[in-house]
């Protein structure tokens, strides 16, 4: 396995997403994240080992259809993202909401 410049790493994995599935998910030990359309499975299995400090077991990812979106009689679309299910190890969990 290649090793990975964590700078680079950290730039990867954009934001947490939280939604109802994701939530679900959350009880199978599986997280959802959003990351930049170029990233790999590698790539991502190592930027969350660095940044959370887990164990990954699984990377999946998708690549959600684009959404048009008007304004007025202009049409648009949004910008399209890729967004990367990580399973981790059975003993390991990350935080997402902190205790402020």
């Amino acid at each position: 396995m290649t090793k990975y410049n964590p700078r680079d790493l950290a730039d990867l994995v954009l934001r947490p997403i939280v939604t109802e599935k994701a939530t679900i998910l959350l009880e199978q030990n599986k997280y959802v994240f959003e990351v930049i359309p170029k990233a790999t499975k590698p790539e991502i299995k190592a930027a969350i080992e660095s940044l959370f400090e887990v164990k990954v077991v699984g990377v999946n990812t998708l690549r959600l259809p684009r959404k048009k979106r008007r304004v007025g009689r202009f049409i648009g679309y949004k910008p399209q993202y890729k967004r990367a299910v990580v399973t981790l190890a059975a003993g390991d969990s990350i935080t997402l909401f902190p205790d402020v």
